[in-house]
């Protein structure tokens, strides 16, 4: 009989795996960016300069950012409060406290986000974040599973939900806030 590695060892599998691709991810761009010619008019375009954010897409990416800091912060407190209690330093009660937290966070930012007036060319962006407030949301809700019922299992099916809604403000932030994310 084939004997399944315990939970706690597969999430710390999962979590050295992505920060693997991370430092993957990291190293490439690193080494495909430098050694370049820093003018552009000596650097060869493979695409077109990006132009600068009309009046319009600079106010909304502004009030984005305002709500967008929030989300971040409570995204990582989400993330490290699943960790921590697989690794014993927190219990049920102090991750149950943590995951509503985030969730009320990710509740409050959803109506904020919904009460912007995006301009039509940053609709679409528009509907990736909102996007991926509701799969934070429905990771939290997963989540809080765990302290009800005591089994992990809801915190390995939360995890896809959660990096989902990080992938879409990857791309959300490559849009608005080139940088943001990935250091150059």
């Amino acid at each position: 009989m084939v004997r399944r590695p315990p939970l706690k060892l597969a999430l710390l599998g999962l979590v050295v795996l992505g920060l693997a691709g991370v430092l993957a991810f990291a190293a490439v761009r690193e080494a495909t960016t430098t050694g370049r010619p820093t003018t552009p008019a000596a650097r060869p375009s493979l695409t077109a300069p990006r132009r600068a954010l009309t009046a319009a897409e600079e106010a909304y990416a502004r009030a984005l950012w305002s709500i967008h800091e929030e989300v971040k912060g409570s995204s990582f407190r989400m993330t490290m409060g699943g960790l921590h209690y697989k690794t014993r330093d927190i219990d049920r009660a102090e991750l149950r406290t943590r995951i509503q937290g985030a969730a009320e966070v990710y509740r409050r930012a959803e109506g904020r986000v919904q009460a912007l007036d995006p301009p039509a060319s940053l609709r679409q962006v528009h509907g990736e974040y909102l996007d991926a407030l509701r799969l934070y949301q429905r990771s939290a809700v997963e989540m809080l599973k765990t302290p009800e019922d005591g089994r992990d299992d809801h915190l390995v099916a939360a995890l896809p939900l959660s990096q989902e809604a990080s992938r879409k403000l990857l791309v959300v932030g490559n849009v608005i806030w080139p940088g943001e994310y990935v250091p150059n």
